[in-house]
């Protein structure tokens, strides 16, 4: 073979196969998938992107039409195709909107690791984001940062640009015992009827900075009969990577997180983007192994609304506003159990803001990556979220409560923190 038979994949004498966009060694955005989109625009007045940027191309139905443009011989990933893409939050809330089908999610999924692994980006924007990776997907390294996460939001303003500025204002405070603390591998049950043995799914950030929500989740599917366990490797599902584009490091944590769960007939996430992601694993990685994996994988509110309760709950007087999490309402679905868990809490008042499926701005790492947009975007569900004259939030993913607590002056806790203190009578 020659090299440029090597090179093209085609055999010496054979017709060049032409070349446009996408490279050949990855999936391509699908055309049938493409063509689904009618431009129609129901998708617009969703789509966070669109509401700040006011551009055509970037917009849901502006991106499918670069990736048919991708197609085109000769075509390549410019920059400014690759601005575009990386203006989308991927919050899917297209998807939910679409009232022809479009599954943008999976077009998408193709286009990032194209966007990641061509010529499009500076060094400094892959140094920047390699960094990125390098310190929120380790447990351990971020268990190091701890000590400082209570004066970062003071350092914010002495950074020298936006994004460094963004970084450390949305470090939560974190308490000492954070270093330290761990879930027990298996929590056993008292429940009167015992419902089964479950997988727990720690994730990276949330076992880190919010490990008291992790700690809570496993009090009530205890207090509900559940057997749980948690492993504590691997060390996160990849979902942060993986809505990158960065397959190189997303594809061996989904393999590991698959291997480490596989013995277990139910994997519960409390994270929005990592239960989002593990259900998807199957189109990602296309193998049976993985698809059987993402039929397993349950968010913790579904599993809970799945039984009666059987756990006493004990009053708390309390007017919450519930936040939809784009990973869990558009991309997983999941919209009424966390609503209805909250409801069965007595005295508690459940309030709905308007603009319900636009973005907060948190989406993975887009507020560390485009932080000005997602400012805008917080802002925007802060003012909604206030205007329903709620007293706390309830919101149930890490991200979406770091994004809006930056915006926002009121106590934002997890459905399961809530509900865990509904369970023990403890007063918020």
């Amino acid at each position: 073979m020659s090299e440029v038979g090597h090179a093209t994949g085609a055999t010496e004498g054979a017709p060049r196969e032409p070349r446009n966009a996408w490279d050949p060694e990855r999936p391509a955005p699908e055309m049938d998938l493409i063509r689904d989109c009618v431009h129609c625009g129901f998708c617009l007045p969703t789509c966070p992107s669109y509401a700040v940027f006011e551009e055509e191309m970037d917009s849901p139905r502006g991106r499918i039409l670069l990736m048919r443009v991708g197609h085109e011989e000769g075509e390549e990933i410019s920059p400014e195709m690759a601005t575009h893409f990386d203006r989308c939050l991927g919050c899917m809330a297209c998807v939910t909107a679409c009232p022809s089908g479009v599954q943008y999610d999976k077009l998408i999924e193709r286009v990032r690791p194209q966007v990641e692994h061509s010529e499009a980006r500076s060094w400094q924007e892959r140094a920047y984001r390699r960094l990125i990776f390098a310190l929120f997907t380790h447990p351990g390294r971020l268990r190091a940062l701890v000590p400082g996460s209570a004066i970062a939001p003071r350092l914010a303003p002495l950074m020298p640009s936006e994004r460094l500025r963004s970084m450390l204002s949305l470090a939560p405070p974190a308490p000492p015992s954070a270093i330290v603390r761990r879930l027990p591998k298996v929590r056993g049950t008292k429940a009167p009827v015992k419902r089964g043995t479950v997988a727990f799914m720690q994730g990276c950030i949330q076992r880190v900075f919010f490990g008291d929500v992790n700690q809570a989740t496993i009090n009530v599917l205890s207090a509900e009969g559940w057997e749980v366990h948690s492993p504590r490797s691997p060390r996160c599902c990849g979902a942060l990577p993986m809505h990158a584009g960065v397959d190189e490091e997303a594809i061996p944590l989904a393999e590991a997180t698959i291997a480490a769960y596989e013995g277990f007939d139910k994997i519960v996430t409390n994270v929005a983007g990592c239960g989002s992601v593990m259900k998807d694993y199957g189109h990602i990685l296309g193998t049976d192994r993985a698809r059987e994996f993402s039929a397993k994988v349950i968010d913790v509110h579904e599993l809970l609304t799945s039984e009666e309760p059987q756990a006493v709950r004990k009053p708390i007087a309390l007017r919450a506003a519930y936040h939809d999490a784009c990973h869990l309402a558009h991309a997983q679905g999941v919209r009424i159990p966390p609503r209805e868990l909250l409801r069965g809490i007595p005295g508690l008042e459940l309030l709905e803001p308007q603009e319900w499926e636009l973005c907060c701005g948190s989406a993975g790492i887009y507020n560390l990556l485009q932080p000005e947009a997602a400012a805008k975007l917080g802002e925007r569900k802060a003012r909604n979220l206030k205007a329903t004259g709620a007293e706390a939030i309830a919101a149930a993913n890490p991200g979406c409560a770091l994004q809006i607590a930056k915006h926002l002056e009121l106590p934002i806790y997890h459905p399961m923190t809530l509900l865990d203190m509904s369970l023990r009578g403890v007063k918020p």
